[in-house]
């Protein structure tokens, strides 16, 4: 496994994981200027957009295991290197949350009672959203996520463009699921903070790791049924994202 790769999905993910929560528990709710769900839903989708720019060419830019699985699902990507991938994100996010933590908790009124922009479900969710519900939001929001990779990356796709529209479609993701789980749709994303606020935030984790890789998969799965790739298309290397 070549190791400039999983460094790349590292800092990528860190730099989704730090931008995207980061604003959530910095920016999001300060007095008078807080950027709000719209702000949020915006860092996140920058964050893979600038990432995409930066990476994409060296490790296809995935930043989150259920895109990961998803394009291995399609046929876009090694199976043997899934794991390695999903470790390296998962380092990234973890030290992001690290990061974000000790800038945050300069501040005099810190606390993670707030939530440290874990996700969750029940009591947890911003909008008290029930288990099933917010199982579904993952899901299929995990899904059309796939969807919109695949299909900007494809080999007949405009090039050039992908990273834009990957950006938008988790902007989008952002401001429908913000209120329903704080969205996840990303197991890393999730892991970094729940590690951190502990409790009930870890103890809900499975989620944010079962249902998006089940929606990758299952993303995955339905574009390659939909779109077979081109004549020449190489399929078994990182899509950029």
């Amino acid at each position: 496994m070549d190791m400039k790769k999983l460094a790349a999905e590292a800092i990528g993910t860190f730099w989704l994981t730090f931008g995207g929560c980061g604003s959530a528990v910095i920016a999001a709710g300060f007095p008078q200027v807080g950027i709000g769900l719209v702000g949020v839903s915006l860092a996140f989708g920058l964050t893979v957009l600038t990432m995409a720019y930066s990476i994409g060419h060296i490790s296809g830019c995935h930043l989150n295991p259920a895109v990961t699985v998803g394009l291995a699902a399609g046929g876009r990507f090694p199976a043997g290197d899934v794991v390695p991938y999903i470790i390296a994100q998962v380092i990234g996010a973890v030290i992001a949350a690290a990061v974000l933590y000790v800038i945050a908790s300069g501040a005099s009124d810190f606390s993670l009672a707030k939530g440290f922009a874990a996700n969750g479900y029940g009591d947890h969710s911003p909008g008290k959203y029930g288990l099933g519900a917010c199982i579904v939001a993952e899901f299929v929001l995990t899904i059309m996520f796939l969807f919109v990779i695949m299909g900007s990356t494809h080999g007949r796709a405009p090039a050039g463009f992908a990273p834009i529209a990957i950006g938008l479609a988790l902007t989008l993701i952002h401001l429908i699921s913000i209120p329903v789980t704080n969205t996840s749709v990303n197991p890393a994303r999730s892991t970094g903070p729940a590690l951190f606020v502990g409790g009930w935030a870890l103890a809900q984790l499975w989620v944010f790791w079962v249902v998006p890789l089940l929606g990758g998969a299952a993303g995955g799965f339905l574009y390659r049924w939909l779109s077979a790739e081109p004549s020449g298309a190489v399929t078994g290397q990182p899509a950029a994202k």
